[in-house]
């Protein structure tokens, strides 16, 4: 595929979406910083050149003998097709995490933001920021992110979900998340509400459950209660590619939950900024927002 000349490289990896999204609905310079991990390498250099371009404060851990991870992406009529090669972003070293530079992020972030494939690379460094988060009374999050995540890494999952202050995830996730707990339900809101009520390790803040259901409305769960957003409805003939559809969906989330704006200003920043992503081909954007 690299040898074709419309080929596109676009900074990617679940979480990295969602946080260069949310850099961009803020537009202040530095306003987010992000940990994963990169090669030494072409595609390695390429992910720093993005992801400075995008704004975000980015100390990736560079190991020295994986190549960058990447993944293909074919897009035909709208429809996605993924091959990945982890690689690298497999390689996550929580020591990386407890050098003092990197450190100190996690010490003056307020806000945390995860997504559920972690889950299958460091636990422990998932489990140190959860830890501080929860002792130091800032805002925890992770995404359910896969169906697998939920059924082959459920005891990590389960580790970390006590200091989950807001769990997103998509219906196919959830409804899988119930099926693992044996919850004999398939009902989104119902689904959603017991994610909610799951023991928190902190009583300061909380759990809010927020599930995306494509075209269909997004649940809310919070205080034993069910609210349904509707989405902003794109006709067919705009959809260009629906990858990073849900991280875009977090970022836009997250840029007016850090502004402690209310829920309905973040689930319709999330829509916004969705929506946007779904126009464009990958996880991309115009220079500026126009949401308001």
């Amino acid at each position: 595929m690299t040898n074709k000349n419309d080929v596109e490289y676009i900074a990617g990896g679940a979480t990295q979406n969602s946080i260069r999204v949310a850099q961009w609905m803020l537009q202040i310079p530095g306003a987010t910083s992000y940990m994963g991990c990169i090669g030494k390498d072409k595609f390695g250099e390429e992910m720093k050149k993005n992801s400075k371009l995008a704004g975000v404060n980015v100390h990736y851990y560079e190991d020295e003998t994986a190549p960058t991870g990447t993944c293909a992406v074919c897009v035909v009529g709208g429809e996605r097709s993924l091959v990945a090669n982890l690689s690298a972003a497999n390689c996550y070293k929580s020591e990386h995490l407890k050098r003092p530079e990197n450190w100190a992020l996690v010490e003056k972030a307020k806000y945390f933001y995860i997504a559920g494939f972690f889950l299958t690379v460091s636990p422990e460094s998932i489990q140190l920021v959860a830890e501080h988060a929860a002792a130091k009374n800032k805002v925890f999050m992770m995404n359910l992110s896969a169906p697998f995540i939920c059924e082959f890494f459920r005891d990590v999952q389960e580790k970390a979900l006590p200091y989950m202050d807001y769990v997103f995830g998509n219906e196919t996730e959830a409804r899988t998340f119930s099926k693992v707990h044996g919850w004999e339900t398939d009902n989104v809101e119902e689904i959603a509400l017991k994610i909610s009520q799951w023991p928190k390790a902190s009583g300061t803040h909380k759990r809010i459950t927020v599930i995306t259901q494509g075209a269909d409305p997004v649940v809310v769960a919070e205080d034993g209660k069910v609210k349904l957003f509707p989405v902003i409805l794109l006709p067919k003939e705009k959809l260009v590619d629906t990858n990073g559809a849900g991280d875009a969906f977090v970022g836009g989330f997250l840029s007016q939950l850090v502004q402690e704006k209310p829920i309905e200003e973040c689930i319709r920043a999330g829509c916004y900024a969705a929506n946007v992503i779904i126009q464009r081909s990958g996880c991309t954007y115009p220079e500026k927002p126009s949401f308001s």
